[in-house]
């Protein structure tokens, strides 16, 4: 029978309704590669450290069993999916989109948000480098458990996640907009892979189900204390990389991150963690390595090189999301300027920084080399995230306040019931600094301090220029008193405060005593949402005749272009030739002083960033045969 026509409405729906389907397989690739690849260490990682044997070891799985469960189920289901991913900017998530949401619903720029942001994206910074490590390596050792040759394996298990890990970090250069159509149905083939070991196994002990309760998870601690803290390390391993969800919001949009979670990426989990434990409590000595002890001999080697494909994607996902966050830090000004790379013509996301990219490939082998084994980087892993998502809540209790105006005891009453959780998993990671968790808390301290001597060296800079320069309106009229030489064309000066003359301005009066027929203060500012609209991106200011003020705005998640912005002007009335235009920059020479308001070394620290930070005429994208730099030299 010949099918009827669709109408236009139904074709409309069947094209949003592929495209959301299409969006929910990515996400799994995407956003969910780093949770997913949890199953391999989580469970062995927690039940190291417990009882084992008789009634104790049954107490233990059921209770890891439970807390498991509980945390997938509080953690990422209520906290993340249910609530946090309402509170987007403009569409974007993460700790810097959060904290920029957090500054405009408050009004002004309140200083512990500001430093809660700053934490929050050092900690990112953290998991960005042990995540790859982590989950490449726990993959690989699964070769140990080869059937017939994992003895004779053992030694190369090092040299292969090294190998692994650098060529993932050699291709960053490339793109990743080829590989991430594969992301995604791998990744739903690993989950499914996930859930179908775990069926497997349940059967060997069906009194696993028992671990939906949370009145195993709470006796286990009760029963354990201390010992009951330091399992919960083990347990948080099974969350991380929830905040994923938030941070890639803006790539997939809420329904489909909140269709795969539901539909796919939790029962699998659940099922797989109810398997292990399964198999466990039926035969206790499978604990050293539930996960690939759970995979039967003739599925072997498809299953480990799932798993390693599997953490590659993890990893990847990670990577670009650092590439993410640094380009929002540059846009905010928590970082100096940049080299950001697009490696597509055609997705805005598709970027690569080549510095954060040499950065994390040394930090991920210095993690192997200092810790060995994943059981060894699994105690480094779990702080970084667990610091991540108490800034998370402590940044939504603003939004609940301030943004979406409710009442003080539900805004308090949210960031506490989320709070304590993320309290007690960050206390329980804390106990693991000696083991190696103190590597992320150092890395996330050098990064806070970085980007708060870069942000204050900048307003100090600031200050003084502004001090030591000429309002713009006063040296308007000391030039319509005392005209200088005139010369064809346009000229536009950079800087970042269009209300005093720039230093290159005044340079080009004393030295050339020359003024252009059309002469443009141009400053780019930085806008608290994700992405400025083009009608909204110029705004043009006459000053008098001879000078106008441009301020040309950017989101956070964009890079800017200068050429282009300027190219809206003249649909705004202002009209000149960027090939008959000259760029003036002014190269400021800054040295240390002992009074400049930050200590000695934080003086040299910000000096050197400034003299690493990206050439401005390249990071404006402006033409470089038509930028003329003067120089000046300044103290902080």
């Amino acid at each position: 029978m010949a099918e009827a026509a669709m109408s236009p409405d139904e074709a409309s729906h069947g094209h949003r309704k592929e495209g959301f389907w299409a969006l929910t397989i990515g996400s799994v690739g995407v956003v969910f590669g780093d949770i997913g690849t949890s199953p391999l260490y989580a469970m062995r990682v927690a039940l190291e450290a417990a009882p084992s044997g008789g009634a104790a070891g049954e107490a233990a799985v059921l209770g890891v069993v439970s807390l498991i469960t509980w945390a997938l189920l509080l953690i990422v289901t209520v906290k993340y999916v249910v609530f946090l991913l309402r509170a987007d900017n403009k569409g974007e998530g993460g700790t810097l989109a959060l904290m920029a949401l957090a500054q405009r619903a408050i009004g002004h720029r309140s200083p512990w948000v500001f430093v809660l942001g700053l934490i929050g994206a050092a900690l990112f910074y953290g998991d960005g480098v042990l995540t790859p490590a982590v989950s490449v390596m726990s993959a690989v050792e699964g070769l140990e458990r080869a059937p017939g040759v994992g003895a004779a394996l053992h030694p190369f298990i090092t040299p292969i996640a090294i190998a692994i890990l650098l060529a993932l970090f050699l291709v960053q250069s490339r793109g990743t907009a080829s590989v991430g159509r594969f992301f995604g149905p791998i990744t739903v083939v690993w989950f499914l892979t996930l859930g179908a070991l775990g069926v497997l196994h349940i059967a060997d002990d069906l009194s696993i189900v028992r671990g939906l309760s949370p009145h195993y998870g709470l006796m286990f601690i009760a029963d354990n204390g201390f010992l009951g803290l330091i399992i919960l390390g083990g347990v948080f391993l099974a969350v991380t990389g929830a905040e994923a969800l938030y941070a890639d919001m803006g790539h997939f949009g809420k329904g489909p991150l909140r269709a795969a979670w539901g539909f796919l990426v939790l029962p699998c989990l659940l099922l797989n963690y109810f398997g292990q434990g399964a198999m466990v409590l039926a035969h206790p000595e499978t604990r050293v390595s539930p996960f690939f002890e759970m995979i039967p001999e003739f599925a072997f080697w498809p299953v480990l090189l799932l798993a390693t494909a599997a953490t590659i994607i993890a990893s990847q996902a990670v990577i670009t999301g650092a590439f993410s966050v640094t380009q929002q830090a540059v846009q905010l000004g928590l970082f100096p300027r940049i080299e950001i790379k697009r490696t597509s013509e055609t997705q805005a996301g598709q970027i690569f920084v080549p510095q954060v990219n040499n950065a994390l490939l040394v930090g991920v082998l210095v993690l192997i080399f200092m810790f060995r084994n994943s059981t060894n980087l699994a105690a480094a892993y779990g702080i970084a995230v667990t610091g991540a998502m108490l800034v998370d809540t402590a940044l939504f209790y603003v939004i609940i306040r301030y943004f979406w105006k409710r009442p003080m005891w539900q805004a308090v009453g949210a960031a506490v019931a989320f709070g304590s959780i993320d309290v007690i998993f960050v206390g329980a990671n804390l106990l693991k600094i000696p083991q190696g968790a103190w590597a992320p808390l150092v890395l996330g301290a050098a990064l806070v301090m970085v980007m708060w001597t870069w942000t204050r060296g900048t307003q100090i800079l600031a200050e003084k220029t502004r001090r030591d320069s000429v309002p713009m309106a006063e040296l308007s009229e000391i030039l319509r008193a005392r005209g200088p030489h005139r010369v064809p064309g346009t000229a536009v000066f950079l800087t970042s405060d269009p209300e005093m003359a720039p230093v290159a301005l005044m340079h080009n009066l004393k030295h050339n005593k020359i003024l252009h027929e059309k002469n443009i203060i141009l400053s780019v500012e930085a806008a608290e949402i994700p992405r400025v609209k083009d009608q909204d991106r110029v705004r043009i200011e006459p000053i008098d005749d001879d000078f106008k003020k441009v301020v040309v705005s950017y989101g956070f998640m964009e890079s800017p272009n200068i050429p282009k912005a300027l190219s809206l002007c003249r649909k705004m009335g202002l009209k000149f030739d960027i090939m008959a235009t000259s760029f003036f920059l002014g190269r400021r020479s800054v040295v240390p002083s002992a009074q400049s308001g930050m200590p000695m070394w934080q003086d040299k620290i910000f000096i050197f960033l400034m003299k690493n930070a990206a050439n401005p005429t390249d990071f404006y994208k402006i033409p470089p045969g038509r930028v003329v730099e003067l120089g000046t030299q300044v103290t902080v």
